[in-house]
């Protein structure tokens, strides 16, 4: 890849390229560029990146302006990379991993983020027979919380302390987690397997619970502050939502963080009850809005790649979880949709998951 220069901490500067423009892409291309490392940003669709000429503006927890080249395709974001980190909605990896897998060069390593619905292994799939490969890695959520301002700006309401970290293969995870520290600075605590990032990431309880008690206010297309309606009564949701994944997570051999770690990291406030930790993220210059439109990522990307998931992992395991298929079921409804269609789990054998996740698929 040619010579690297360091930061001025002594550390490696690394060719990023980001694959995704969103809000969360631009961010980390911004948080990575912040540590020294050059970075690229490709947007799938071409309209992420309308509007950026050579740098993103960042405000919040990050705060400067810095430099952001756009790639045209993804071949031109891809060569000379040194690392590659996806951040796309869930619902958009059946459309994109096959475009990706087949252009990745093999030596390059891949960094899924949130890595929902064991995206790595149906990755993998798609790779499957091509030899050795660099490994994938699986980032239960993603390196911050972020806000599209403008076409070259953002807000960073939150840089994750902790993000819990795997690859494929499950070897792989310590190269993996010092690659994710090394560009955006977060802790990795290491996961046994891709399975258990999947589960660890909070955002499809969270998210479910407040899209449902505030479906009429997302409908009407109102501005509503989301950590403040953390209220008792979503809270109550939230946990039971909580308590059933924690019992899936044991029955598979798994811990997950609680819902009040997830947001202690990424907001810093002590943790407590939920209704609490809400009301202190909102009193400290965080806050955000809610959705405010019926084609929301709470529900179309953090339901069915996230509490459907769920519901495709118990099934068969003993494991009853009433609450969370009520909740779906109840979203179903409110949004007028099938909120259970998984493309990512058609080409996996829920049996042949152990071995899978040990060894990863064709390797």
């Amino acid at each position: 890849m040619g010579e690297r220069r360091h930061d001025g901490q002594g550390r490696k500067a690394m060719r990023l390229s980001v694959l995704g423009a969103g809000a969360i892409g631009p961010a980390a291309a911004a948080l990575a560029a912040s540590r020294g490392h050059e970075a690229v940003l490709w947007s799938p669709s071409g309209r992420g990146t309308m509007g950026l000429d050579g740098r993103i503006a960042a405000e919040g927890a990050l705060s400067g302006v810095f430099p952001l080249r756009v790639a045209q395709g993804l071949e031109e974001a891809l060569a000379s990379a040194d690392a590659v980190l996806l951040a796309v909605p869930a619902y958009a990896f059946p459309a994109l991993l096959p475009r990706i897998a087949q252009a990745m060069p093999a030596g390059l390593p891949l960094l899924i983020a949130p890595a929902a619905s064991l995206a790595p292994l149906a990755f993998e799939a798609l790779r499957a027979g091509l030899g050795p490969r660099a490994p994938v890695g699986a980032l239960a959520t993603t390196p911050l919380t972020a806000r599209r301002l403008a076409p070259d700006r953002v807000r960073i309401p939150a840089i994750r302390a902790a993000v819990d970290v795997a690859a494929v293969p499950a070897a792989a995870t310590p190269e993996i987690a010092t690659l994710a520290t090394a560009l955006f600075g977060h802790a990795c605590p290491a996961a046994p397997d891709v399975l258990q990032p999947a589960l660890a990431n909070a955002n499809p309880i969270i998210h479910a619970a407040l899209a449902l008690t505030n479906a009429t206010r997302i409908e009407r297309g109102e501005a509503w502050p989301q950590y403040e309606l953390m209220t008792e009564a979503t809270c109550r949701l939230m946990s039971a939502l909580e308590a059933e994944r924690a019992a899936l997570a044991a029955a598979l051999g798994y811990v997950v963080p609680t819902l009040a770690e997830a947001l202690h990291r990424a907001s810093g406030v002590p943790q407590g009850r939920l209704a609490a930790m809400g009301a202190a993220i909102a009193a400290s210059g965080r806050a955000v809005l809610g959705p405010a439109e019926m084609e929301t990522r709470y529900v179309t990307e953090d339901v069915p790649y996230g509490l459907s998931f769920y519901l495709w992992l118990a099934a068969g395991r003993g494991v009853a979880m009433p609450r969370t298929a009520a909740t779906v079921a109840v979203l179903e409804v409110l949004w007028g949709r099938d909120l259970r269609a998984n493309p990512l789990l058609e080409a996996l054998d829920a049996a042949g998951l152990p071995r899978l996740l040990r060894e990863g698929i064709g390797r």
